[in-house]
């Protein structure tokens, strides 16, 4: 029988009642056992912090990145920028990646405090070397370590979960999500409003200034000493994890499940029936779940490569097809686009979720986005208030339509397995969706310097650029139908769980 709880079948078991003296976990399900019907908001609130304190390096970058790279002067001509930027993009997901499985393993072993502090320190160290870069090399670097050493995120969803008592996973869980839409509004201004000060803000900035030697260090600072405090909330953060020699008490209510609940011997033919249950749950042999990942992490990739072509585009030349923007003029739209797609995400999607099955709204977007992207290039035609006014409605449709893509995709990974094997499968899920994040920018900014440089009169530079994007909606549209996508998964598994909690998991998980 099974040695380890799954974080998604605990509600399903009973209640802890037997607690440890000086275990910090005991004493948090203690806590927890007293006041079930109280929210932990100062615990919720520190971790909104540190979700802010992840994604606002990542989201903070896209407005100034083509401007850091040019002034680098790695770039030999004016479409290779594309391509060094992709690199320095992708370099925090590489390093995330390779180390994910590593820090999550540490976390399980002592503690999910130790893990956390060392990746707030580590963006507080790496991200404000990365705002005082001179060279490529040393931004490459820099953004590459803050993904090695930052291994929180994934403890932090499980951290979420762990402090909150059943009536409130729900809201622990939609914290996480709500947070990381919020940084996708703050990250974009921080990076698009705070760089180049000098240029912007002459009267505080003086020329010859610390800010005028290195023109970006301003929004990595400011994301730094949020960091800080980041850092110093963990110290009053209670410890989730059980380090009793025993291990967990409810180590022992998963064999009295697995048995019968009373403590009293199992019954042969159940254990038969369970045993056989289990051979029939190979997630490798499970087409279903394999396709939903697949998809899933498709999507992450498509994001990813949609973000870095975007504001490069923004911020290319007219003469290169794009709209000469300032790093304020993208901050201003992807803020916009961002706070849209929160109020959608937290008022709309949860009700549309409730109406639609989800291979229906994963499909049905899919084929919207693609008409969409095949109109960015006419927008750079347009002057004005109607570029400002088009640029803007697109840039907000094209992440709503996203973020029911994305979600809906987790929903089909969901009815892809029985509840005992989500958590496995949702922790394949984000493995792959982080290689195909890390993959995203570096080959978006490569296709965008050979779109650029290309000179044809079929589908020239930036035509080319969102054809091929509607093109890999296309496929991903295709994927959507049988045999790839089997049709089981339009239904809920037999094992499903609550509605809003699962539309609540999904939306955590979305980003």
């Amino acid at each position: 029988m099974g040695d380890h709880i799954n974080e998604f079948d605990i509600p399903l078991l009973r209640k802890q009642t037997t607690f440890v003296e000086g275990c910090p976990g005991c004493l948090l399900e203690k806590k927890k056992a007293e006041a079930p019907h109280i929210a932990p908001v100062k615990e919720l609130c520190f971790v909104a912090l540190l979700v802010l304190c992840n994604v606002l390096p990542i989201a903070s970058l896209f407005p100034f990145i083509y401007f850091m790279v040019q002034d680098f002067g790695i770039a030999k001509v004016t479409t290779q920028i594309g391509t060094y930027a992709g690199y320095i993009g992708s370099a925090i997901m590489v390093g995330g990646f390779i180390t994910a499985a590593p820090w999550g393993w540490i976390a399980d072993k002592y503690g999910r405090k130790p893990v956390i502090m060392s990746g707030t320190a580590s963006i507080f160290v790496f991200n404000t070397l990365f705002g005082f870069s001179t060279n490529f090399w040393m931004a490459l670097v820099t953004r590459f370590l803050i993904g090695f050493f930052n291994g929180m995120l994934g403890p932090i969803r499980a951290y979420a979960s762990e402090i909150c008592s059943e009536e409130h996973q729900a809201l622990g869980l939609s914290m996480i999500g709500t947070m990381w839409g919020v940084g996708l509004i703050i990250g974009p201004a921080i990076g698009g409003y705070l760089a180049q000060p000098v240029d912007k803000y002459p009267s505080l900035f003086k020329t010859g200034s610390l800010f005028d030697k290195f023109p970006y260090a301003l929004p990595c600072v400011c994301i730094s000493l949020i960091a800080v405090v980041g850092f110093i909330s963990c110290f009053f953060l209670p410890e989730s994890l059980h380090n009793h020699p025993t291990g967990n008490p409810t180590d022992k209510l998963e064999k009295d499940v697995e048995g019968n609940t009373d403590g009293s011997a199992s019954d042969p033919k159940t254990e038969t029936k369970t045993t056989e249950s289990k051979k029939e749950k190979s997630l490798w042999k499970n087409w279903g779940m394999i396709a939903a990942v697949i998809a899933y992490c498709f999507w992450g990739l498509h994001d990813m490569a949609y973000s870095e072509i975007f504001s490069l585009w923004a911020v290319s030349p007219p003469s290169l097809g794009g709209l000469g923007f300032t790093t304020s003029d993208v901050a201003n739209v992807l803020a916009v686009a961002g706070l849209c797609l929160l109020l959608f995400q937290l008022f709309v999607f949860p009700r549309l979720a409730k109406l639609f099955r989800p291979v229906i709204i994963t499909r049905s977007t899919t084929f919207l986005t693609i008409p969409l992207l095949m109109i960015y290039p006419l927008i750079a035609l347009l002057s004005g208030v109607w570029l400002w006014v088009v640029l803007i409605l697109a840039a907000i449709v094209k992440n709503l339509l996203s973020v029911c893509i994305v979600t809906g995709t987790f929903f089909l990974i969901n009815n892809s397995v029985p509840l005992s094997q989500r958590g496995v499968a949702n922790g394949i899920s984000m493995s792959g969706m982080s290689l195909f994040r890390a993959i995203g920018p570096a080959t978006a900014g490569a296709m965008f310097s050979w779109a650029q440089a290309r000179e044809s009169s079929f589908l020239p530079g930036m035509w080319m650029v969102f054809f091929i994007l509607s093109m890999i909606c296309f496929a991903a549209f295709l994927e959507t139908f049988p045999p790839i996508l089997p049709k089981r998964l339009n239904e809920p598994h037999p094992e499903g769980e609550d509605d809003d909690l699962k539309i609540k998991r999904a939306l955590s998980f979305t980003f």
